[in-house]
């Protein structure tokens, strides 16, 4: 049997005070004795056949039960669609995730450089000479090997050069004192060679680092979470 809420509880309350109600305004008001009684019994059937249609009926008692089916099963729904639809969040932003960090080109990838392999030789925060061009720079992060789009490889390495795309590329502020028309770059470890005590001079510098100890620029703590190695 369906669970009688306060709304209907209350129905059943009002129906059944109704009656001794009338009943005594009938007696007291009415204007004789035939009168009373006939409204009186009128009332009696009046409220006991909306009582019997309305909860001792098959019919009513079916009919409640099949809006409680059709509640339960829109909240059954309900749930489903919010589990179905978690499912699909947490699978698009894993998947998401993934596809950020293979998207991730020039060393700007935020996934942990751990352990760092020996054959990469620099690290974040050195300064840098490039040895082709001469304009200096510092290391703001790197990648075991070339990261770059299909397009930048086929453009930036001939076939000549073709495996300096294997080797460490390192990400570079460059230095404004050089006046160089850059103001980053991306370099293979060959092309590269270190210095120390020269300090670098770039609109971006302390996003990357807290200052200069003579030798390297010291990392922010979120580039140091990156770099756990350098």
């Amino acid at each position: 049997m369906p669970h009688l809420n306060a709304a209907v509880a209350l129905q059943i309350c009002v129906l059944l005070s109704a009656l001794p109600a009338q009943y005594l305004i009938a007696q007291w008001y009415g204007t004789d004795s035939a009168q009373r009684s006939q409204a009186t019994e009128r009332l009696i059937i009046a409220s006991w056949n909306s009582f019997t249609k309305s909860w001792l009926s098959l019919d009513a008692w079916a009919d409640r039960l099949k809006l409680w089916l059709l509640k339960a099963r829109r909240c059954l729904h309900a749930g489903l669609l919010i589990s179905h639809f978690r499912s699909w969040y947490y699978r698009e932003k894993k998947s998401g995730d993934r596809e950020a960090e293979t998207r991730s080109y020039f060393a700007e990838s935020t996934y942990i450089h751990s352990p760092k392999p020996e054959y990469v030789q620099f690290s974040v925060g050195q300064v840098i000479v490039h040895k082709r061009f001469g304009y200096s720079g510092v290391i703001i992060g790197w990648d075991v090997k070339e990261s770059t789009p299909a397009e930048w490889l086929q453009h930036k390495h001939p076939p000549a050069k073709q495996d300096l795309k294997a080797a460490p590329h390192y990400w570079i502020l460059i230095n404004k004192a050089n006046g160089f028309g850059k103001s980053t770059a991306y370099i293979p470890e060959e092309e590269i060679t270190i210095i120390v005590g020269l300090e670098v001079q770039h609109p971006d510098l302390k996003a990357y680092f807290s200052g200069y100890d003579g030798s390297k620029y010291i990392m922010q703590p979120w580039l140091k979470k990156i770099y756990p190695h350098d």
